[in-house]
């Protein structure tokens, strides 16, 4: 649904999830927060392929096994 209206509206929205398979699904650009602090934003192909931070290199291999990032 949400993809849907941004395509159809144009729209822009801030998604806040702890789902990296989701956030990989509908997201253009991703920003990494850690305590508060933005440590890291790029495109959502950039995040998963090459994580620059050591706290984003952490949460991306956090990922369950069965999930693939280029996918």
């Amino acid at each position: 649904l949400l993809q849907d209206l941004q395509d159809e509206f144009h729209l822009s929205y801030i998604f806040i999830s702890h789902d990296l398979a989701v956030v990989k699904y509908i997201s253009d650009q991703v920003m990494v927060m850690n305590q508060g602090e933005i440590i890291e934003i790029a495109d959502s192909d950039e995040i998963y392929r090459h994580p620059q931070q050591p706290y984003t290199k952490k949460l991306l291999s956090a990922i369950p096994k069965g999930w693939h990032r280029g996918a």
